[in-house]
């Protein structure tokens, strides 16, 4: 039987290119769709959004900026 000890070992000797797509894997392996109720406007929404991350197209902002604007607005 592996032991988490092997596989962490095992993990740590991947690039980090490796480890950050396993980790995200893993990450979304947790995730349980069912756990949210979302509106068809919110699907709608978030399908239009990673349509234009997988295009390209998609512009972001520094999360500094982001939680800078938030706190102000709720500080």
């Amino acid at each position: 039987m592996i032991t988490m000890e092997k596989i962490r070992s095992q993990i740590m000797t991947l690039s980090a290119s490796e480890r950050s797509s396993l980790a995200h894997e893993l990450i979304l392996s947790l995730d349980d769709p069912s756990d949210c109720d979302l509106s068809q406007t919110q699907n709608t929404e978030i399908q239009r959004r990673l349509k234009m991350v997988h295009k390209g197209t998609a512009t972001g902002r520094a999360a500094a900026n982001a939680f800078a604007d938030i706190k102000a607005k709720y500080s």
